[in-house]
This record gives structure tokens, C-alpha cells and sequence, in this order.
């Protein structure tokens, strides 16, 4: 799972080495999951909690194949993904083959991700509003959040696990950044756009590979950092919600996990990786 989601060392998330521990991160720390441990064997793509991607990526998360051991999410580095495969199950004329009598079947369902309506989308100003909303929730004495919450309780912590290793209950007190916005999508009916996903990185290369990524900063875009200026994915270290453009050189975000708490932020575009765009009711 993706290292350095320590509490005390903000802005790093880094996919740690192969044993486990138990820790906490503060600050600006992105990486949503703060368990380590091996990865699956195989570098292929991790189960969807949800048919948005393209069958090559995970959910906010990278490509099979993709070289994500530079730095899985966040979740959540290398993080080996496991098999998104599934057996087609076709039904075969039980009189030996004979094509004659063959029943009818259903289409097996396409894999192209599933898009909402233009009706049932929310607009980039409700997920704004909602996400102001939670500005001045804190952690509590342990370094938890209700988002921490959510995401241990939602089956998307079991997934990126699989994809990462560790155990669910790590994300107890891991940095929330990414398990922030994962729950505004959740609570909008949004996840299939927004994503969900506790690592940062993971999270950013999802969005590419859905051809929703760039470098401009509309209002309700998810805004990856990387504090050094890298301007690579696997450089991203914290993730928000842009509320609006400034300036050419300054956005303004509500982002989680920012000096404990959910925060609005201005930040210079110099330590913007990029943006991932949901596509938002007009």
C-alpha cells in the first residue's frame, strides 16, 4: 500500500516497503492508505468498485503495466495489481453442439465505463457547495475522520488492500486527503466520475487513463499537488477540489487532511501536477 502516509511528514505519499506497521500522518499528506505490505503478484489491473475505467486502469488508480513502481491511490512505489479479468460464461447447446435449437442468450454487458445521465449529474457548483460544507470538520484525538470512516466501512478499502496489502483498519488514521473527495463523490452519486481511491497517484493516473486529465483549473476539477514542482504523477503528494481560479499563478481548493482538518487553500499552480475533470451536469 502506499507509503509515507505518516501523519507527521506531510506531503508525502510514497508506496512504502514490505512490512507493515502501524503510523500516522498530518498536514498536507495525500495518500489515502497507510498500510504497507507486499502487493499483489501480478502487475495487472485491481478490481473496479465501479464500471467507470477503461479495463486497462483501476479505479483511480494506474494501467496495467504501467510503470507504477516509481513512487497505489491513492489507496491507496510500486503497487502490483491484482487480475480485473472475468470469465465469460456463454451457454452452450447441450446437444453436443448441434446449431439448430440453440437457445437464446443475452448480449454479455459491454465493458465501456457506464455514464449517468446529463439529468442525474450534479453541477461542478453542488459538488463545490458540498465540499465547503465539510470545511472545519477536524480528526479526533486518534488522527480519525468521518471520512476514514466511510472508507473502512465501503467496499473500496477491501479492494485497494487487495491491490496494495496491509489491512482495511490501517485506514483508521491514514491521511485523508484522497478519502475526502472519494466521499463527496460518494455523497453526490457522483464515484463513477469522481473516483474513489485513497492514494493520490493511483487516483491521478485514473483519470488519465480515461482521457480526463490536464492542466487547466475549471471549478470543480481534482487538483493533484506535488510540493517539490515535479510535474510527474508519481510526484503527487495531496489532492483537493478547485473552487475557483485566482489568478494565472493562484487556484483556490477545499482540500482534506490540511493541518488536521478540511480546509480552503490558495495555492500557487507552481506546485500543481495536474487536474482530473468529472463530468459535471452543464
Amino acid at each position: 500500500m502506499p507509503g509515507a502516509h505518516r501523519k507527521k511528514s506531510p506531503g508525502k505519499h510514497r508506496k512504502p516497503g514490505t512490512l507493515a506497521l502501524t503510523w500516522r500522518t498530518t498536514g498536507g499528506v495525500i495518500v489515502g492508505a497507510a498500510v504497507l505490505g507486499t502487493a499483489a503478484a501480478t502487475a495487472q489491473a485491481s478490481v473496479l468498485p465501479f464500471a467507470s475505467a477503461p479495463t486497462h486502469a483501476t479505479a483511480a488508480g494506474p494501467a496495467a503495466g504501467d510503470d507504477a513502481g516509481k513512487s497505489k491511490s491513492g489507496s491507496k512505489s510500486s503497487s502490483k495489481d491484482r487480475s480485473d479479468s472475468k470469465d465469460e460464461n456463454r451457454d452452450e447447446p447441450a446437444d453436443g453442439g448441434k446449431e439448430a435449437e440453440r437457445p437464446e442468450r443475452d448480449e454479455p454487458e459491454s465493458d465501456a465505463p457506464k455514464q449517468p445521465s446529463e439529468d442525474s449529474r450534479p453541477t461542478a457548483d453542488e459538488a463545490i457547495e458540498l465540499a465547503r460544507s465539510q470545511v472545519g470538520i477536524a480528526e479526533d484525538g486518534s488522527g480519525a475522520t468521518k471520512f476514514n470512516q466511510w472508507y473502512v466501512e465501503n467496499s473500496r478499502a477491501d479492494e485497494t488492500v487487495a491491490r496494495d496489502g496491509g489491512s482495511v483498519q490501517a485506514y483508521d488514521d491514514a491521511a485523508w486527503c484522497d478519502m475526502f473527495i472519494s466521499w463527496v463523490g460518494d455523497q453526490l452519486g457522483f464515484t463513477e466520475q469522481i473516483g474513489s481511491d485513497a492514494w493520490t497517484i493511483a487516483h491521478a493516473k485514473w483519470f488519465r487513463d480515461q482521457g480526463r486529465w490536464g492542466t487547466e483549473p475549471k471549478p470543480g476539477a481534482i487538483v493533484f499537488y506535488a510540493w517539490n514542482g515535479g510535474k510527474d504523477i508519481d510526484d503527487i503528494v495531496h489532492v483537493g477540489m478547485v473552487t475557483k481560479k485566482i489568478d494565472d499563478g493562484t487556484i483556490e481548493a477545499v482540500e482534506g487532511n490540511t493541518d488536521n482538518a478540511v480546509r480552503v487553500r490558495q495555492r500557487s499552480t507552481g506546485s500543481v501536477v495536474g487536474y482530473g475533470y468529472p463530468e459535471y451536469k452543464s
